[in-house]
């Protein structure tokens, strides 16, 4: 098999493209699903506290039931019209019964896990490390649309994507396993002593208890050499995020902004290019 690589260097760029689009295609249901999957249980969870009779459930809902249905007329959405992008421009954005829009976003995510698999292929080539930067990316997608929709960023996400790193740096995959569990737990620590800091100044919680997760999973991936990077990238495109949309929405201050998606953004980053980046970054400060 490796031999066939060799010789077409076309077909794995393709046939992980292929993948990515159909992997997307299964993370747009998880994005979408699991924020209400863990509503429901935690309302399960509050009624059985309180001792009151939890809620009745309309129909069962985790990953695989129901059946992909469209949300405005519920008819269920036949196999050829769920292929990746392609249902998307053959049905025009919209439901073949109903003819509503359907969002935009369900193809652009597809697309966007087909690229980015595509790229890992030529920049990895068929290595262990190419196997890890899937997993690692598919994550990072699913956890920064969660938490731009719903300011949530899933135990049931990061902490198996921390594992995973640890799992991959055994051999040293990415970085030695040293620097890997040191990374996990500075990155948790670091902002988790931001986050007691702040709210002991202010009496006001900067972020959740998430973000430390993340970064320390980052960490897991990446080392601890990686995190100063990821928080001054993270940070320096939250900032400016953050402003542009107070000044072009209005949003006010007291209006949490995620911070998951820039982490995750500049954990990708700091996986692709990262000693790029340090070596421009030594360079224009006069250090190396």
């Amino acid at each position: 098999m490796l031999q066939v690589f060799g010789q077409h260097s076309w077909l794995l760029p393709i046939m992980l493209l292929a993948l990515g689009l159909v992997v997307g295609s299964f993370m747009n249901v998880v994005i979408y699903r699991l924020p209400l999957m863990m509503e429901t249980g935690w309302r399960r969870e509050c009624a059985l506290l309180l001792e009151v009779e939890p809620e009745t459930e309309a129909e069962t809902l985790n990953l695989a039931t129901p059946n992909s249905h469209c949300p405005h007329c519920k008819a269920p959405v036949k196999p050829w019209q769920n292929i990746p992008v392609l249902s998307y421009i053959a049905l025009r954005g919209k439901c073949a019964n109903c003819h509503v829009g359907i969002s935009l976003r369900y193809p652009l995510v597809e697309l966007a896990t087909g690229l980015a698999s595509m790229f890992l292929a030529l920049q990895f080539g068929v290595t262990p490390a190419m196997l890890g930067a899937l997993v690692f990316t598919w994550a990072l997608i699913t956890l920064t649309l969660i938490d731009y929709d719903h300011q949530l960023l899933p135990d049931s996400v990061t902490l198996p994507l921390l594992w995973a790193g640890l799992l991959f740096n055994i051999s040293g995959t990415f970085v030695s396993l040293q620097d890997a569990v040191a990374g996990a737990v500075a990155g948790y620590l670091s902002l988790w002593s931001v986050y007691w800091l702040f709210k002991l100044l202010t009496g006001k919680e900067g972020m959740g208890y998430g973000d430390f997760k993340l970064l320390a999973a980052l960490g897991a991936w990446l080392g601890w050499q990686a995190l100063p990077m990821i928080i001054l990238l993270s940070s320096l495109v939250g900032a400016i995020v953050g402003v542009a949309l107070m000044a072009i929405k209005g949003r006010g201050k007291e209006i949490p902004i995620p911070f998951g998606p820039y982490l995750a953004m500049a954990g990708w980053l700091a996986m692709i290019w990262g000693d790029r980046i340090s070596e421009s970054y030594l360079r224009a400060t006069g250090l190396q």
